[in-house]
C-alpha cells in the first residue's frame, strides 16, 4: 500500500486509456471510411471531441504521473526518514484526484478552443515535465554515484562505484530512452505544426 504503487497502477491506467481511445478512434474511422458506419455529422462531430479529450486528458495524466513518479522517487531518496511523514496515502490520494481533474478540465479546454495556443501549452507542459523528469533523475544518480565511491573508499576497492555507476547509468538510460521513443514522434509533430506547418520537410513528416 505504498503511494508509489498507487501512482504507478495510475500511470498504466492512462498509458491504457491512451492505447485503448487512439484504437476506438481509429476503427471508427476505418468503419466510416469504409461505408460500414453511418453516422451523421452533427454526432460524428460529438464523437470525435469525446474521443479527442479522452485521448488528451489520458495523455495530459500520463505525463503528469511520470512527473509525479519521479518525485516520489526523489522524495524516497533524499528524505527518507521524512518519507513516510512527506508522503501520507492521504496526500497521495489528494495528488491523484488532483492530477485527473487537472488533466480533464485542461483537456476540455484545449480540445473546445483548439488552436495554436492549445498547441504551445500542451508542448511546453511536455517540456516541461522531460526537464523536471531529467533533472530529478540525474540529480538521484550522481547522489547514488557519490555515494557508491564513498563505500569503495573505505572499503579499499576501485571496482564498486564504477560497477553501480554503470548499473545506474544503463537504467536512466532505458527510462529516459523508452519516454522519448514513446511521446518524442507525437510531440515533434506538434512543434513542427508550431514551427514549420508549410515546408516540404514537414509536409512529408506529416
Amino acid at each position: 500500500h505504498s503511494p508509489m504503487y498507487y501512482f504507478i497502477c495510475c500511470l498504466a491506467v492512462s498509458d491504457t486509456l491512451v492505447s485503448v481511445s487512439n484504437l476506438v478512434e481509429t476503427l471508427f474511422m476505418l468503419l466510416i471510411e469504409h461505408g460500414v458506419l453511418v453516422v451523421k455529422y452533427n454526432t460524428l462531430k460529438h464523437m470525435d471531441n469525446v474521443m479527442d479529450m479522452l485521448i488528451c486528458s489520458s495523455l495530459m495524466s500520463s505525463l503528469s504521473f511520470l512527473g509525479v513518479i519521479a518525485v516520489d522517487r526523489y522524495i524516497t531518496i533524499f528524505y527518507a526518514l521524512r518519507y513516510h511523514s512527506i508522503m501520507t496515502l492521504q496526500r497521495a490520494v489528494i495528488v491523484i484526484v488532483m492530477v485527473w481533474l487537472a488533466s480533464s478540465i485542461s483537456s476540455t479546454l484545449f480540445i473546445a478552443y483548439e488552436s495554436y495556443a492549445v498547441i504551445l501549452c500542451v508542448v511546453i507542459f511536455f517540456l516541461s515535465m522531460v526537464i523536471l523528469i531529467m533533472a530529478l533523475y540525474i540529480h538521484m544518480f550522481t547522489l547514488a554515484h557519490q555515494h557508491a565511491r564513498r563505500i569503495s573508499s573505505l572499503q579499499r576497492k576501485q571496482t564498486a562505484p564504477h560497477f553501480t555507476s554503470m548499473k545506474g547509468a544503463i537504467t536512466l538510460t532505458i527510462l529516459l530512452g523508452v519516454f522519448f521513443v514513446c511521446w518524442g514522434p507525437f510531440f515533434l509533430h506538434l512543434i513542427l505544426i508550431l514551427t514549420c506547418p508549410r515546408h516540404p520537410a514537414c509536409r512529408c513528416y506529416f
